[in-house]
């Protein structure tokens, strides 16, 4: 049975949504094939249909997180506001809708070449939009450069707090960081 354009448009959405929330839940690596179809409420031959290939449908899923975060992002806030969500325990708490960058980095040197471009891409956008978000009393280089050290600090508490098996100091990696981070 042919499935109409706008429903297979309905069910690609539908699988980038799972497939980027379970993917930052379980790991690339953690999430077959079978259980995406399985969690989308596809077959397993729509998915191949729709995509062609693990992973071609991980580099979408990879950029739909990305991109999807990015729309969440008021066009007007604060930095030390997105910095105190970014490093919240809520954060940390729910790897499967929260920052792609967090929870797939450390699988990404081992991915192809075109999921660590989506990767990149997206990592990169993040980098302008903090830098064009950075004081305006700053020189061009040194908010791309400020950008770069908050990008990295923010990730990088992230996966560490989400990493530690002491609650404690998970909790002060992340306040720490605020802190380092703030004003």
């Amino acid at each position: 049975m042919r499935v109409s354009k706008e429903q297979a448009a309905k069910n690609r959405e539908r699988i980038l949504d799972t497939a980027s929330r379970l993917m930052r839940e379980r790991g690339i690596s953690g999430v077959g094939v079978d259980a995406l179809a399985e969690a989308a409420g596809m077959t397993h031959g729509s998915l191949y249909s729709q995509f062609g290939s693990k992973e071609r449908l991980v580099e979408e899923a990879v950029a739909y997180a990305i991109a999807a975060k990015a729309q969440e992002l008021p066009e007007a806030f604060a930095l030390d506001d997105y910095v105190s969500d970014y490093l919240s325990p809520a954060h940390r708490d729910d790897p499967a809708s929260g920052c792609p960058f967090a929870a797939l980095a450390c699988e990404m040197s081992r991915q192809s070449r075109g999921v660590r471009e989506r990767f990149t891409a997206g990592v990169r956008g993040a980098i302008a939009f903090l830098s064009g978000r950075m004081a305006s009393t700053l020189k061009p280089r040194q908010s791309r450069d400020k950008a770069l050290a908050a990008t990295a600090s923010l990730v990088g508490a992230l996966v560490l707090a989400r990493a530690v098996n002491d609650p404690k100091l998970s909790d002060e990696i992340l306040r720490a960081t605020r802190n380092s981070l703030s004003g």
